[in-house]
This record gives C-alpha cells, structure tokens and sequence, in this order.
C-alpha cells in the first residue's frame, strides 16, 4: 500500500537565563518514527511530509491524492493545510485541500485522523478541525473546544468490537496518558473506548473509508510501554490495511 503520513513535527526554540546572562537554543524533533517504521516494516510504502513541508507540500486537489491507498493526518492543524505560504504570505487563492481530502475519501480513499495537541481540536482548539470538510468523513463528531482528555495516572482502552480486521491480534493494550474526546457519528462502529469517549472507530463512507485512533502514535500520550507493545506494528497495519480495503 501507499500511505501519506503528514505532521508529528515540531521546532522547539528555548531560552536559558543563568543569573546576569542568557543564551538561546532550538531543536528539531518528529514524532511519528516508530509508526512509519512499523508501516514499513509491514511492507507498505510511506511518504513522509513533516508538518512544515505539509504546508506547502501536501497534495491540492482529489486526484493527487488519488496516488495513495490512505493518508494519516497525526498532529497536524487545520491552518497547516488551509493555509500555503501563497495564500498566508501573498494572498493567492489556493485549493482548499480539507475539501479534496473530503472528496478523495468519498470517492475511494482512506483517511486516519491520529490525536494529538492539534489533530481533532486539540489544545486550545487550535487543530481546527471542528465544522470542516475533514470533520464531515470522520467517524466521529469533534468537540467545538479544547477536547484533550489527560490522563497522568493512565487510562486502559477497553475493547468493544473485538472481532473487526482492525482489532484482530491486538489484545492486552497498555495504557495511554491522554486522548482527544468526540462524540460518535451515527453509522460509525466503535472498535475501543477510553472512558466514555471513542478511542478507535471506523466508518465507511461514499466509497471510501474512514478512522480515528484518538491518542498519540508515540510520545507523549504513548508512553514507553506502548511503543514496546507486542501489538504496535499490527495496529498501525491492521487500519492501513482496513482503509486501503486490503482487509
């Protein structure tokens, strides 16, 4: 399979205050190794857009997105994708690519939203999610506001629908820090829970597909355990797979 993986990137810029003086020092970190190694360790063919090459990058129209068997959108916010440096910077019109993600989904594609602080609403509400046309294919319905659920003492997602492709060979999960909440649409399945809240859930629609996995790919809502766990790569494959209609 084909697979788009965009965002889980992020620059961090510090400043250090040691009495009279100061310095500053920036990093470069990516969140979303482990998955895209798992992805290609199940053999499937991975593009990789960072969250800052998205914004330019990312495919414009249904067509171009017509190349991939799914996109994974994890940690990345509405504005990355509404919002090219032709548009931001020299007020050009640009394709609205929420919309063609809509569209490439109703017309055959697969979409998984992965949580995060700016997937869903995130913090603050600045994913940005709410009210688009990415919302409109998603197996759930997005808060309006902050929709993050921590959890510092860890939450165990609870099985649901054991039985669907996705969830086969993953069984004893381990817990997670926190989650994005939404409410489930009607016509999705719900395949795992945390709390009262959809922690996987699936969808088909038109002729496509789409899912949620409410929490991290890795760190920080995944802890250690959860990138160790014996189901990691599986998961990661099993909903490629359902999505691209493989299983």
């Amino acid at each position: 399979m084909r697979i788009l993986v965009a965002g889980e990137s992020w620059t961090t810029h510090s400043v250090h205050i040691k009495g009279f003086d100061s310095f500053e020092t920036s990093s470069y970190a990516e969140g979303g190794t482990e998955m895209i190694a798992a992805l290609r360790a199940g053999g499937h063919e991975v593009t990789y857009q960072p969250s800052h090459v998205a914004m330019n990058a990312f495919p414009a129209t249904p067509e171009a997105l017509d190349r991939f068997d799914a996109i994974f959108l994890s940690d990345i916010g509405a504005n990355s994708l509404l919002l090219p440096t032709g548009t931001f910077v020299s007020s050009k019109p640009t394709p609205n690519r929420l919309a063609a993600i809509r569209s490439y989904v109703e017309r055959g594609g697969g979409l998984l939203m992965i949580g995060g602080y700016l997937t869903f609403q995130g913090i603050q509400a600045k994913g940005n999610y709410h009210g688009t046309d990415v919302e409109a294919v998603l197996p759930v319905v997005l808060r309006a506001g902050d929709d993050r659920r921590e959890h510092p003492e860890g939450i165990t997602p609870e099985i649901v629908d054991g039985a669907h492709p996705v969830m086969q060979g993953l069984a004893q999960w381990p817990m997670f820090l926190g989650y994005n909440s939404a409410t489930l649409r009607d016509g999705a399945t719900l395949l795992a829970s945390a709390g009262s809240d959809p922690f996987i859930a699936v969808q088909e629609i038109g002729k496509g597909r789409s899912a949620i996995f409410a929490s991290d790919c890795g760190p920080h809502w995944g802890p250690p355990a959860f990138l160790a766990w014996h189901g990691y790569e599986r998961l990661w494959c099993n909903l490629a797979q359902w999505l691209g209609k493989e299983i």
